[in-house]
This record gives structure tokens, sequence and C-alpha cells, in this order.
């Protein structure tokens, strides 16, 4: 059976994102996330979702606020 993509990235793809966001950035620029949307195979939009979304995953396990932007905004 092959992975549903209407249901999430697969997990080839989000190895991918995860690198990214871990290692590269949490924030990527409009070049950089159309880059890793190529990479893993998404569309931006796709790829700009699973940003946001783990974001906010991160910012809740750091115990701050998940729709805060950063401190120099």
């Amino acid at each position: 059976m092959s992975a549903d993509t209407a249901s999430g990235p697969t997990e080839d793809q989000v190895e991918i994102l995860e690198y990214n966001f871990n290692k590269v950035n949490k924030h990527p620029d409009p070049t950089t996330l159309c880059l890793i949307a190529a990479e893993a195979g998404l569309s931006e939009e796709e790829t700009q979702k699973w940003f946001k979304q783990r974001l906010a995953q991160w910012r809740q396990s750091e115990g701050l606020p998940s729709e805060c932007r950063s401190v120099t905004d």
C-alpha cells in the first residue's frame, strides 16, 4: 500500500522537514521554503502549513505561547 499524501507527509518527507526545522531554520524565508518543498516533494502550501504547525508544537514544548512572534517584533 502506498502512503496517502492527503493525510499528511510520508515518513521520508517528515524526516526532510524535521531536519530542516531542527538544523537549518525554524522560520524559512519564501525561497528556502520553496527549496524544502521541492526536496520533500510537497507543495509550498503543504510545507508552510507543516512548519507553522511544527513551530507551534516546538513553542509549546519550550513553554512559550504557540502563536507569539519573536521578542524583537
